[in-house]
């Protein structure tokens, strides 16, 4: 028999020193060294060496190695001593008494424990039912408005992400280093990409979108307005929207074949198969019959691809006038790369590709003195990740949305949020001072500080988990109401996403550990002798209460700033001159089932004699946005006497001018007498006329100056310029034009200001005359106008949400300090009334000391709001000056809001007979 025993491992030995309390060590380790042999005996050395380590760092965790040893000491057995042990170790029977189970390991709070904290957690909700119900609404209606706000946010951030393989999916579009203005450009030419997929084979798939105006569908007789997008077989190779029918592979082989999304094809064909049934698309002469070989799931809301059907590009009709004009930019184009090619070699590989197909371009820009950027291009091809596109306002011709309004977004969110866990952090520290003896007298009777840190902390969990649950349910009540308000389209669907629960989660269990665990751990640190005697204080309270306040009223100070900034933007957008006068005009979106030209007529017909109505006119172009939901714009370049002019080319009729009261300033408008008005002659604003540089533009006749056959158009008259599109979009010169022969989309009718009550109902009337087949989908042009700015609305909105929101949570959280500070100043209000203080003195003594913290917070806010705003609004090319007095009212407000608040305690407490304030401690 070997005479050297069994040891346990040295260093878990001097890892034990190292942690656990000099006066506990010697005792310990003798019983884990006892215990160690025992467990030779019962389990082998091996295994006995690893249950001491694992003793040993059980130890290690916070607030457990006191817990343990009292266990272990209080738990030993009458065990033989170690060399008994080792001289007996051939006894089988010592061996079967003894196993690894009969030395429990005790829990850190037993079930039973845990039972008895939730009863007593019930019960103390139970009996501070006010602080319980501040508590619960303060951080529901947080809960209510962040979850609104990160869904929202969620949803932009995660737009095109539902593609596989969408990290290798890319929007190419064009870069020109221009001396005037850098320009990136999404719409490219036609034949662009087949020669991209033909010089770079590496390339895995490549298509072309071409979207345009919903286009007239006739299915079995009846008629339907649906956007048929334009593309190549690759679409259904690089996008992964789900194929319901028909063949992934050879969907869109077929330049006959069409595609339906599924709504389309159930409204269309209902619960009939459509696969092999004709469908014709278009109207008048450019009506062509497909057949429906497939039919593909409808895009989600988080899609920037939009589609009713999908048709061959080949079908478009300028397709082959077009197709190998590479100055004709007008469609995005997508590629799909291998996950070996890096997109960045990709783009330097793409260079000589730029200088073989865009010679002209780039000649143009070295003539104007372009130089090349920071990566060597004046103009090069480059390609954009299809999930960044959506924020990328240049590629996608303006439909993105801007990323800063996402950040706002979230911004916000975790504002309301820390504001809440700092309110809720307040309520619980001011109500820790009432709880305290209970805590001296847990703690004398032997409470554990970690025992102490559950309980406190699981009541604040258990509030945390009430309010989450009511902000959830308030979510789903509120849906409709927050849609309707922020035009928004949010879905419940969207709720029940893997990732959106995941968030909401997180927040929850970050809130419950910072607002219910610091207020219990401070909780567990009272000296339990110095509460019994009445001796409570937290350690440097005034630096705890002061910081709490200052966020807090600094958070909502900032917010109620860039409400009235932001307001004050939209109100500017909304009343700043656009050039024409946008009150009692009505539009009317033609669609695609009549004639737009022949339902203009014959609505002048119906009209003519009608007082009420005091001029009609059509238009290509809508202003603002109708109920349609269409926006367009057709843009020219042209170079008159070497100088590079860029126009909205806008289509009119007759009496566009007089219909919204534009300004004529010189030359004539185009009259049915001139029959050469519909063919080459053009109204141009001022801006065009300055850029054309003749004195007199009137009568000018011009043309590109690299058009040396086209025909010559002549300037008739010149308008003052006039917003076309918002006024936070950039202003371009127009150049208007009459035409029999393309379509006219809107008609703009102007009636008098007597008749404005009853002309949308008459107007009805006469449309269902006059064009019965199409639906009527009048709209005031000022309401039409107003939706340019639904974003900026819609962000006015959500700040004045949010800064209402923080400033009631603010102020709870400032009713809690107030009310904290107060009950501790009990006996000094006594004695200050005891020695002829008034009440008002008294109120002015226990403000003070907030209105200064109220004051920092505004010092802190202030330059922030300024500075964030002023980065706002440089977005715009028209917008506001920030002035002072916005600083200065919200100031006032944020000082007179904390007096009334902190009033309702001061005025009771200077109220309180002397006495009973001097007997309360």
């Amino acid at each position: 028999m070997d005479d050297k025993l069994p040891t346990p491992p040295a260093w878990a030995d001097r890892l034990l020193k190292w942690v656990c309390p000099p006066e506990l060590l010697e005792e310990l380790l003798g019983d884990l060294h006892e215990q160690f042999a025992e467990q030779v005996i019962a389990v082998g050395e091996q295994k006995a060496r690893q249950d001491y380590l694992l003793e040993v760092i059980k130890f290690v965790r916070p607030y457990f190695i006191r817990q343990r040893a009292v266990q272990l000491l209080t738990q030993k057995t009458t065990l033989p001593d170690p060399l008994t042990t080792a001289n007996n170790i051939s006894n089988r029977s010592i061996r079967s008494q003894h196993k690894a189970s009969d030395y429990p390991r005790p829990l850190l709070v037993s079930p039973d424990m845990l039972r008895n904290y939730l009863k007593i957690a019930f019960r103390t909700l139970w009996k501070s039912k006010g602080y319980a119900a501040i508590n619960v609404v303060g951080l529901s209606v947080a809960f209510c408005i962040c979850s609104f706000l990160f869904l929202t946010a969620y949803l932009q951030l995660t737009f095109d992400q539902f593609h596989q393989d969408s990290d290798r999916i890319f929007q190419a579009y064009l870069f020109s280093n221009d001396p005037q203005k850098v320009s990136r450009t999404g719409t490219l030419p036609l034949p662009l990409m087949p020669a991209l997929k033909a010089d770079y084979p590496e390339i895995e798939a490549a298509t072309r979108l071409v979207t345009g105006r919903k286009s007239l569908v006739e299915v079995k007789g009846r008629y339907f307005d649906k956007l048929v997008s334009m593309t190549d077989p690759d679409f259904l190779k690089i996008f992964s929207f789900p194929l319901i029918k028909g063949n992934r592979a050879n969907a869109l082989n077929n330049l006959s074949s069409i595609v339906l999304s599924e709504s389309m094809a159930r409204a269309a064909f209902g619960t009939e198969d459509p696969i092999g049934k004709p469908v014709k698309v278009g109207s008048d002469n450019t009506v062509k019959q497909y057949i429906v070989s497939g039919v593909i799931r409808d895009a989600p809301y988080n899609s920037s691809i939009r589609y009713d059907a999908l048709v061959r590009v080949e079908n478009a009709p300028s397709y082959q006038t077009e197709k190998e004009n590479w100055s004709a930019f007008f469609h995005p184009v997508f590629v799909k790369l291998p996950a070996r090619v890096d997109p960045i070699t990709l783009e330097e590989r793409l260079k000589p590709f730029t200088q073989k197909y865009f010679p002209g371009n780039l000649e143009e820009l070295v003539k104007k003195g372009a130089k090349p950027d920071q990566r060597g291009d004046i103009m090069a091809v480059r390609l954009q990740k299809l999930t960044n596109v959506h924020f990328d306002r240049d590629i996608s011709n303006g439909r993105g949305a801007p990323i800063a309004v996402v950040y706002v977004l979230l911004g916000i969110a975790f504002f309301i949020l820390l504001i809440a866990c700092i309110n809720f952090i307040n309520l619980n520290i001011a109500r820790s001072f009432t709880r305290a003896r209970e805590v001296g007298v847990r703690k004398s009777l032997g409470a554990l500080k970690n025992q102490l840190f559950v309980q406190i902390g699981g009541e604040a969990t258990l509030i945390c988990l009430i309010g989450f649950l009511v902000g959830l349910l308030l979510t789903y009540l509120l849906f409709p109401q927050f849609n309707a308000t922020f035009d928004s389209r949010l879905s419940f669907d969207y709720l029940l996403q893997p990732g959106f629960v995941a968030l909401m989660l997180s927040v929850f269990i970050l809130v419950a550990l910072v607002a219910g665990g610091y207020p219990a751990w401070q909780m567990t640190k009272f000296n339990a002798v110095e509460v019994l005697k009445g001796k409570i204080s937290m350690r440097r309270p005034g630096i705890l209460r002061n910081s709490l306040i200052v966020t807090q009223f600094a958070m909502s100070c900032l917010l109620a700033c860039c409400t009235i900034i932001a307001a004050q933007q939209v109100d500017y957008l909304r009343t700043r001159p656009l050039g024409f006068q946008k009150e009692q005009v009505i539009s009317i979106p033609v669609g695609n089932q009549v004639n737009g030209r022949q339902v203009l007529q014959r609505l002048r017909n119906k009209l003519a004699t009608d007082p009420a109505v005091l001029a009609v006119t059509g238009t290509g172009v809508n202003l603002g946005q109708g109920k349609d939901r269409v926006s367009s714009r057709s843009t020219i370049g042209l170079t008159y006497k070497g100088k590079k002019i860029a126009t909205d080319w806008l289509l009119v009729d007759y009496d566009y001018v007089k219909t919204l009261n534009i300004r004529m300033l010189s030359g004539r408008d185009f009259n049915r007498a001139y029959a050469a008005d519909s063919v080459d002659r053009v109204v141009v604003t001022e801006s065009l006329a300055k850029q054309l540089g003749e004195t007199n533009p009137v009568g000018t006749y011009f043309r590109d100056d690299e058009d040396t056959t086209g025909a010559k158009s002549q300037i008739i008259g010149v308008v003052a310029d006039f917003h076309l599109y918002s006024v936070a979009d950039e202003k371009n010169p127009i150049m208007m034009h009459v035409s029999h022969s393309e379509p006219i989309h809107y008609i703009f009718v102007r009636v008098s200001e007597s008749s404005l009550a009853g002309a949308m109902d008459k107007l009805k009337s006469v449309w269902n005359e006059v064009a019965p087949q199409a639906e009527f989908m009048g709209s005031f042009l000022d309401e039409n106008v107003d939706a340019w700015y639904q974003n900026e609305e819609m962000l006015s909105r959500l700040f004045s949400l949010a800064s209402g929101i923080a400033i009631l949570l603010s102020c709870l959280g400032l009713f809690a300090i107030a009310l904290m500070a107060i009950e501790q100043r009990t006996k000094e209000i006594g004695i200050r009334k005891v020695m002829g203080a008034s009440i008002p003195s008294l109120v002015v003594v226990l403000s003070q000391d907030f209105v200064k913290l109220v004051i920092i917070a505004l010092a802190i806010s202030t330059p922030i709001a300024w500075l964030g705003m002023q980065s706002w609004l440089t977005n715009y090319t028209e917008h506001v000056a920030i002035s002072v007095w916005v600083f200065v009212l919200v100031g006032l407000g944020a000082v007179l809001i904390a007096l009334a608040t902190i009033s309702i305690h001061s005025v009771k407490a200077a109220l309180m007979n002397p006495v009973k304030s001097l007997r309360s401690e």
